[in-house]
């Protein structure tokens, strides 16, 4: 019986990068004409999230709880942050917020056939070993600022780590929202490290809950203020999380406690 269900959670990962490709591949054609448009982004992101996530997450049994505290002025920018637990995690964002926002994500993605193509015109990208790379990133977000989208991170340093219910932040997310006096948005992610975690020993289809929360303002802090703002936002998410009536991130890391141990 367990060998069977592990035949089964290994062909269920696989069928989770086939569902991915498809998308990808059916837009790929048409993508040189898209990206010719002035707002070629608000078709692409249109596409990711209403086609892609929705096509993902359909398609391995998933579907989006989402709690939205949050009053969102329409017209304003904000960098939204949230805890980052498993490969899933990008189509839920997607399916959160129908205006379009941009993803800083890392470079190593761009080579991926097909998908890096339309991945590098799409996000910021940034080298996470070239400070060089993470300062240019700067210069992509104030130009993606200015066209008025919102621009999200996932600031985690070793998110692939499971045995923490959420790691350390990078702090240049931080620094950027002050900068551009960005309210921060607080987004959790309560089921992914339980249902969908980064090693594939584990897992299983259901909702995956989500909730924004009110926007934190910046406009009366300063550039050395951003390691205080980040504490205070990474507290604020694993308490969240640590408060879960389902204690689904908890149970997590207790499960891949014991099999470490196990091993």
């Amino acid at each position: 019986m367990k060998l069977l269900k592990r035949i089964l959670l290994i062909f269920w990962r696989l069928w989770f990068y086939i569902l991915c490709t498809i998308p990808v591949i059916l837009i790929f054609p048409i993508s040189p004409i898209i990206f010719l448009f002035p707002r070629s982004y608000d078709i692409v992101y249109w596409y990711a999230r209403n086609v892609w996530a929705s096509f993902v997450l359909t398609g391995m049994g998933f579907y989006v709880k989402k709690n939205n505290i949050a009053d969102l002025e329409k017209n304003r920018s904000y960098l939204l942050v949230a805890n980052h637990t498993s490969y899933i995690d990008p189509m839920v964002m997607l399916k959160l917020f129908k205006k379009p926002f941009v993803f800083v994500g890392k470079k190593e993605l761009n080579s991926i056939p097909v998908f890096g193509y339309l991945y590098r015109r799409a996000a910021i990208m940034v080298d996470r070993g070239d400070s060089g790379s993470r300062f240019a990133v700067y210069g992509q977000a104030s130009e993606k600022l200015n066209k008025g989208y919102s621009v999200c991170i996932f600031p985690e340093k070793e998110y692939t780590v499971e045995t923490n219910i959420l790691n350390e932040f990078k702090h240049g997310a931080f620094k950027l929202a002050i900068e551009h006096k960005l309210p921060i948005v607080p987004i959790v992610f309560y089921d992914c490290k339980r249902k969908f975690p980064w090693h594939t020993t584990h897992g299983y289809p259901g909702s995956l809950r989500a909730t924004i929360f009110n926007p934190v303002s910046t406009n009366n802090l300063k550039e050395s203020d951003y390691k205080k703002v980040m504490k205070e936002t990474r507290h604020f998410i694993k308490n969240e999380l640590i408060k879960d009536p389902k204690q689904s991130a908890l149970k997590a890391v207790e499960i891949w406690k014991t099999t470490t141990n196990n091993h």
